[in-house]
């Protein structure tokens, strides 16, 4: 017997929110983020979903370079871009050979790659910091970065990317503005008059989402032609409650799906799970789900996350074990052994699973384990 347990993969949904991703981009070119094993959705198997939708994607956006690898191994033709650029030189040829557009965040990778010959024009992305204090260039910075890549005969076009820290945070409340304000200056102080705009990337899933006139549309600043959604084409929200992603018109790509395997029937006042971290209030009815934190399900989750039984809503009990975890069957009377499980996906909204465990849809995507079986449906 197998245990009853697989997660169900949507490519068909996959293209559908490709599809609203184009329609907020503005004719904006779309970078796809398969990082993180395309969070946790399987990367061959979505890249080659997005290479095949009508219209196919422009481009894939990763952070690991064996990822990359295996998608040009794999035939898949699209631009690919490095999110984190190159870590060491040596990765350089590789680069070159297989056409990966490095994104470069700091002085010493610019001075690398200016001083490191390759085949070719390599075009590259620079990344800007405009307050998120992560990765890129400060102003000063950017003005030697620029005169050491016009510098070498090797460098191709270059691409100005930033990353917005408050994009998925209403927009009375987000440093958006501020970080634009930023970028207008950083661009202006190196801008000549006799060269065109330099391309620009700035639109993740909430910036697109919710700024689509502004960033990297008609009415951007001038030279936008790119933006890179990830969570959204999961059919997962960027952003809290009450945008959801139903009323964006997101469809959930990743269903985690499981049965019972016990049910019984416990006295008021008896204990639940690890640590008797449960206690019943009356008799009640509770039901044994074949999932658990090792299946990547969040250990944290409180009593009270919502689960659907036999389609129905109900409630976690108790803590959860490594391959287990207790539901209420209070409100599902006619549930038995065998009867089907809905953990988050079609029907329970993964950003609810999230919210009750106090973590993001991105983490409970990203940590579906390997000795889950995956199902694709088209």
């Amino acid at each position: 017997m197998s245990r009853p347990i697989h997660a169900t993969i949507d490519l068909a949904a996959l293209r559908h929110n490709l599809g609203i991703a184009r329609q907020y981009a503005n004719g904006a070119a779309i970078w796809a983020v398969l990082k993180a094993n395309a969070y946790g959705h399987g990367l061959l198997r979505c890249a080659r979903a997005l290479a095949t939708a009508s219209p196919a994607v422009d481009g894939f956006a990763l952070i690991e370079l064996e990822s990359a690898l295996t998608l040009r191994a794999a035939g898949l033709q699209q631009p690919i871009l490095m999110l984190e650029g190159f870590y060491t030189a040596d990765e350089l040829p590789l680069l070159a050979e297989h056409r990966l557009i490095p994104t470069l965040h700091t002085l010493e990778q610019v001075r690398t790659l200016a001083h490191t010959r390759l085949p070719g024009k390599q075009p590259v992305y620079l990344k800007l910091n405009t307050g998120m204090n992560r990765l890129g260039l400060n102003a000063e910075e950017l003005p030697h970065a620029l005169r050491w890549l016009a510098d070498a005969e090797h460098i191709g076009n270059i691409t100005l990317m930033t990353h917005f820290a408050e994009a998925d945070s209403p927009p009375e409340a987000s440093s958006m503005a501020l970080q634009i304000q930023r970028l207008a200056g950083m661009i202006a102080s190196v801008q000549q008059p006799d060269r065109p705009a330099w391309p620009l990337c700035l639109a993740n899933s909430a910036a697109l989402l919710q700024y689509p006139a502004t960033i990297d549309g008609p009415q951007a600043m001038p030279g936008s032609g790119w933006v890179r959604p990830g969570i959204m084409l999961y059919g997962g929200s960027p952003f809290a409650e009450p945008q959801s992603a139903k009323t964006l018109g997101l469809q959930p790509v990743m269903t985690l799906h499981s049965e019972l395997i016990t049910v019984r029937d416990i006295a008021r006042g008896e204990r639940v799970g690890y640590g008797g971290a449960f206690i019943a209030p009356q008799n009640m009815r509770i039901g044994v789900v074949a999932c658990g934190y090792a299946d990547g399900y969040p250990r944290h989750a409180p009593t009270g996350t919502p689960v659907l039984v036999a389609g129905q809503r109900t409630g976690l009990l108790g803590r959860v074990s490594m391959d287990k975890l207790c539901v209420d069957l209070g409100p599902v009377p006619q549930a038995t052994v065998g009867s089907p499980v809905t953990l988050w996906g079609h029907g329970l909204a993964v950003e609810e699973v999230a919210q009750a465990a106090g973590t993001l849809n991105y983490e409970l995507f990203c940590a579906l384990a390997a000795r889950v079986p995956v199902i694709e449906t088209d």
